[in-house]
């Protein structure tokens, strides 16, 4: 029978009992009427309500028979025609899911800005180029004044407060329990009643005390023998090894701050005591600017607090006199054929009446294995260490000094090696962070856009989840990386080499862990700790994700201290900015082709180390000779007795003597 006259069949048998229902039920017409209606209104309402709550609207009754294969009909032509919808209908649906979950193919917002930042860091480290770095700082209170946790204290410095809290009259009151517990007599609560016999007296009980106590220690000398004797040693421990003076001086150590005399202030109980008497005794105006208890409270550790906290006068004071004054440049230049970075550092501070500035000149050489720095900086710290062979300035031959790696340490890791590892590591370790972290942000209003030329901007944040996974992932890359190149040079690294065995124990402990957890430990510092950090890259690139500049904002602070750092670092890549910098003259000269040669600041440290030696050598022999050569020329008898004052000729006395007449 086919489908269409089945249907028939059922409406004729439907439209039967419809009429077989009404005439049964005509008197209830008007109460099913209502009914009805009823139902139709909830219904539509439902489905209005459910509307909003829908993707995508409700596939209708032909289009689910179009996409359902149909096994009751023999016909050919419409069973092909049904596979054939039936297989355009699968096909829809998996583009669909893929579209859903395939970033790689489809990618969304985050993929596409991450992939375009990854292009620009690999094509940006695979080749040579300059940069121009400046960074400001600006401090800001931790707790802003119109956040609705302005007034509140950190989880951890409470417990700090309420652990160190002590009423102020918690001393006087213990000592004014225990005196009237002594049972004292109440004449001499008051100072008017002592007289001359009362004095007499006390200074008779006085000396009958020092009377007992010599008894008492007489006694106790007599006795140590019948102590021991009992199963007790001199030490006051008993023949189960136990301390017989630690029941008795338990309460003894708590009143008087012995070392667990903090322990029972750690119960919850005991905290919370304190935490609302703490605060009940701060005054209103206290509580609202953020202030800690007196140091009469809280002790040495309130009053470490309040030194570090700043309070919002101090920081404004940081801001106009050390900080709006304060930069740190930097010029650099990168050749990564090389495996070379050069870079000068300035430190400046410039105000119209002072300025100062410290340059230090700093390159580094992995393909040789060295390391140049200019040493002005830190002559002064190895003057004080070493004043006798430090160099002056005008007797350096070059102001700059080249140390390099010791050739056994240089064999067995290459530095080279270590860089091209270290490199790898960080380009796939970013290629592994989620999409959500890299962000295509807004520049049309962006100034610093602006000023570099910029296409497009990546922002990209680095909490403290991000840097644990990235140094996690680093490491395990570098680790491996390093690995391959141990297992390609079996020659170099036989079994048992120092490289070989180190690198098999780190693979094994990076097997018990993974790199989110390390995050996560890092999360558990901050949430504990008195430092809260993150820091937020902008990356700005041109139509061809070519790297243009980089703007960098960290921050470091934390409600112990009251305060917020903030370093916002910005890094230029052009060669207009790069030639026109006060500090590439002194890059030139350090590092450029015509540079003086470096001092050989190896061949300094073991001219050293030589005249270190000789000069032991010769203090030892000196110690030689005097207790050698001398002992064998002058016996301490013969010493003796040409200085001795019996021996002293009396003659030469009475020459003198005639002499002066």
């Amino acid at each position: 029978m086919s489908s269409n006259h089945t249907n028939n069949h059922h409406r004729q048998r439907y439209s039967e009992m419809t009429s077989h229902n009404s005439s049964i039920n005509n008197n209830d017409h008007v109460y099913q009427t209502g009914k009805l209606t009823s139902i139709i209104l909830l219904a539509g309402s439902t489905s209005l309500a459910l509307l909003g709550c829908q993707s995508s609207p409700a596939l209708s009754s032909s289009a689910v028979s179009k996409s359902m294969m149909d096994f009751s009909t023999a016909d050919s032509v419409q069973s092909q025609a049904q596979g054939r919808a039936f297989n355009a209908s699968l096909t829809a649906k998996s583009e669909r899911y893929q579209q859903l979950f395939d970033q790689e193919k489809y990618p969304n917002t985050d993929n596409q800005a991450k992939s375009h930042l990854l292009a620009a860091i690999r094509q940006h480290l695979a080749t040579e180029h300059v940069a121009v770095a400046q960074a400001n700082y600006q401090t800001v209170p931790f707790i802003d004044p119109d956040s609705i946790d302005a007034g509140s204290s950190s989880l951890l410095r409470t417990i700090i407060e309420a652990y160190a809290y002590e009423p102020e009259d918690l001393d006087s009151d213990y000592l004014d329990s225990a005196y009237s517990e002594s049972g004292s007599n109440d004449k001499y609560d008051n100072d008017d009643s002592y007289d001359d016999s009362e004095l007499a007296e006390a200074g008779d009980a006085i000396a009958v005390d020092e009377a007992v106590i010599v008894e008492d220690s007489a006694y106790a000398s007599a006795a140590e023998s019948d102590y021991e004797q009992e199963g007790y040693t001199a030490d006051n421990y008993d023949e189960y090894g136990y301390d017989t003076e630690d029941y008795e001086d338990s309460d003894y150590n708590d009143r008087n701050g012995g070392i667990l005399s903090g322990v029972s202030n750690l119960k919850p109980k005991t905290l919370l005591k304190n935490y609302e008497a703490m605060q009940m005794a701060k005054p209103q105006s206290e509580a609202v600017a953020q202030e800690s208890q007196p140091a009469s409270s809280t002790g040495i550790i309130g009053q470490m607090l309040s030194m570090f906290h700043r309070t919002p006068e101090q920081i404004a004071a940081s801001n106009a006199y050390q900080y709006q004054n304060l930069t740190f440049n930097s010029v650099s230049q990168y050749k990564p054929k090389q495996r070379q970075l050069q870079s000068v550092y300035s430190y400046d501070y410039v105000t119209p009446t002072i300025s100062s500035s410290v340059q230090i000149p700093l390159a580094f050489d992995f393909n040789n294995s060295s390391i140049t720095v200019d040493p002005s900086a830190i002559m002064p710290i190895v003057a004080l260490v070493n004043p006798e062979n430090t160099p002056l300035p005008n007797q350096m031959t070059s102001h700059t000094v080249r140390f390099g790696l010791p050739e056994s340490i240089a064999v067995q890791l290459p530095p080279a090696v270590l860089y091209d590892a270290a490199i790898s590591a960080i380009q796939s370790s970013m290629a592994e962070l989620a999409p959500e972290h890299f962000s295509a942000v807004d520049i049309r209003h962006d100034a610093f856009a602006k000023e570099v030329g910029a296409s497009r901007a990546v922002k990209v944040y680095f909490g403290s989840q991000q840097s644990g996974e990235m140094i996690g992932k680093t490491l395990k890359y570098m680790t491996k990386s390093l690995q391959d190149y141990v297992d390609a040079n079996p020659q170099k690294y036989p079994d048992g080499a120092m490289l070989k065995t180190a690198l098999a124990k780190v693979q094994l402990y990076n097997k018990g862990y993974q790199s989110a957890d390390v995050g996560a430990l890092l999360q558990l510092i901050e949430a504990i700790g008195p430092i809260s950090f993150n820091q937020i890259n902008y990356y700005y690139l041109d139509s061809s994700d070519r790297l243009l500049a980089k703007q960098q904002r960290v921050n470091i602070g934390g409600d112990l201290m009251g305060s917020t750092t903030t370093m916002l670092n910005q890094v230029r890549y052009d060669k207009s900015s790069f030639n026109n910098h006060a500090l590439t003259p002194l890059l030139t000269e350090s590092f450029g082709t015509n540079a003086k040669a470096a001092i050989d600041g190896n061949a300094w440290m073991a001219e050293q180390r030589q005249q270190k030696d000789r000069l032991q050598a010769a203090r030892y022999a000196r110690y030689d000779y005097q207790d050698g050569s001398l002992e064998n020329d002058y016996s301490s008898d013969e010493y003796e007795s040409s200085h001795s004052t019996d021996a002293v000729d009396e003659s030469r006395f009475g020459d003198a003597n005639d002499n002066e007449k």
